[in-house]
């Protein structure tokens, strides 16, 4: 993949060329967007705009088919990547994005064409099961087609960040294999949220439930989990560990909620005690 980077960054008409190619191929948008999020890392957002409008055109084309995902992914990773570009600051990216996410999936992007009510209608006459029990919802007064969309564009919405923060996490990782060997493992190691970032996360969520927003208060806490995530790679980082850690704190990672909670948790605690700092300063 570094030396696909390599390549990539010899011009824009070969940058362009990847990232129109990868968008048009079904779930290579990531690679797309990536490519995008590195020139603009790099160059900044004027002289990568063509790359981005290369990628960006095979993913509107997808929208236009019902899928909003690719353009979606390409256009928050450009943005994330134009403010971590001027700002430096990976809880500031994080969150901005996290916060553009939430609009999108409140306006509705991110549901299929017609709505939720005929993928509702034709999960109901599959399931049973779901049949009852959105039917008892009904009876409550819940509207099941409301509840539908919330859930598909929520769900959705959690996607593109993700795939949004990942491909901005490759493309830092191209730029300073390029440039800076070394920058992103140090960088990434050292991602933590300040006071106000964490307290304008617990704003969010507490907003999304007031005003009746769940989607809000899901997305909230992805900043915090990429907090958490960058605080275990860097005290395995500090303590000199194997990288087998590593895999096993993802394989837990992505199959029991526990550890999810855990590494929330830790990334709440880190802002105040800077678990890191303490380490490197024991270490000296």
């Amino acid at each position: 993949m570094q030396a696909l980077a390599r390549w990539v960054m010899r011009g824009t008409p070969q940058a362009a060329m990847v990232a129109l190619i990868a968008a048009l191929i079904p779930w290579l948008f990531w690679l797309s967007a990536a490519v995008a999020a590195l020139v603009t890392l790099r160059r900044g957002l004027g002289p990568g705009l063509p790359v981005v409008i290369a990628a960006a055109l095979p993913a509107g084309w997808w929208w236009v088919q019902g899928d909003a995902v690719p353009l979606a992914s390409v256009l928050l990773v450009t943005l994330m990547a134009t403010i971590l570009r001027a700002r430096m600051r990976w809880g500031e990216t994080l969150i901005a994005g996290m916060l553009v996410c939430v609009v999108l999936v409140q306006s509705g992007i991110f549901l299929p064409p017609g709505g939720a009510g005929p993928l509702l209608e034709q999960v109901r006459q599959n399931s049973a099961d779901v049949d009852a029990m959105l039917t008892e919802l009904s009876a409550q007064g819940v509207s099941s087609e409301q509840l539908a969309g919330m859930l598909i564009g929520g769900v959705t919405g959690l996607v593109v960040l993700l795939a949004a923060v990942a491909c901005l996490a490759l493309a830092r990782s191209w730029q300073a294999g390029l440039y800076n060997p070394g920058g992103f493992r140090d960088e990434f190691h050292a991602l933590r949220l300040s006071t106000k970032e964490l307290l304008l996360l617990v704003g969010v969520g507490v907003v999304g439930v007031l005003v009746s927003m769940p989607m809000a208060t899901m997305l909230a806490w992805i900043p915090l989990l990429v907090a958490g995530i960058a605080l275990v790679h860097g005290w395995i980082g500090l303590k000199g560990m194997s990288g087998f850690w590593l895999v096993g704190f993802y394989v837990l990672l992505l199959t029991t909620w526990p550890t999810i909670l855990v590494v929330l948790l830790l990334a709440v605690v880190d802002t105040f005690a800077d678990f890191r700092a303490r380490l490197a300063g024991n270490h000296r």
